[in-house]
């Protein structure tokens, strides 16, 4: 079986653009439902790469004016439809004038009809393609490691700070010193952590000596 890729609610935050109170309340009438729900105290919702192109299509018909009815039918037939990322994805086009609704489907030369789309109003369309290449080159952003340098004492080390996309926060690794590895929910939050973990192996006599070369 295949393992899902989950982000966590700050990676998902980051993807989506839109606030915490937003995707709260449409996780919670159903408009979108995560990958892995929360069930009771200390656990977490996990959204999956498809719930996060939802998302991303959710603000844009919300931007063009459809209303929250209409939104849930939209992505309830997206995820009945196609409930994984694939290549049949990438021709679809939601088309809206802002009250109506549809969905183009160029590969199959037709049209799906959600609503019946009014002539001669304005339409925006939203190419589902479009927003999955992008999503996607963004995640691969966020999960680049970041490289920086931080000194201890008079001794400069080499960090790399990595976004936790399946939870919250960053890890922070030191290439001189591997055994060197921190959390914290914000990038400040974990490099101030390897700062106090290398100032605690110096003080110990821990800090490699090929430093001083």
């Amino acid at each position: 079986m295949e393992t899902v890729r989950t982000f966590g609610k700050k990676a998902v935050l980051a993807l989506t653009g839109l606030t915490y109170r937003q995707i709260d309340y449409w996780t919670t009438t159903g408009i979108v439902v995560p990958f892995k729900t929360s069930a009771g105290k200390g656990s977490r919702r996990e959204y999956s790469f498809m719930d996060l192109v939802q998302l991303r299509v959710a603000k844009r018909l919300r931007a063009d004016g459809i209303s929250l009815q209409k939104l849930r039918k939209s992505l309830a037939w997206l995820r009945k439809n196609f409930p994984q990322v694939g290549a049949p994805l990438f021709t679809l086009r939601f088309v809206t004038d802002g009250e109506t609704l549809f969905v183009m489907d160029p590969d199959k030369n037709r049209e799906r009809i959600i609503d019946t789309l009014k002539a001669g109003q304005t339409i925006f369309s939203v190419a589902l393609g479009e927003i999955i290449e992008v999503l996607r080159g963004e995640v691969k952003q966020l999960a680049t490691p970041k490289e920086t340098k931080v000194w201890v004492g008079n001794r400069q080390f080499t960090v790399t700070i990595t976004s936790n996309l399946e939870d919250s926060g960053y890890t922070v690794r030191c290439k001189e010193e591997p055994a060197a590895i921190t959390q914290g929910e914000t990038e400040q939050e974990a490099l101030d952590n390897i700062i106090d973990t290398l100032e605690l192996l110096e003080h110990e006599g821990g800090i490699t000596q090929a430093m001083d070369m």
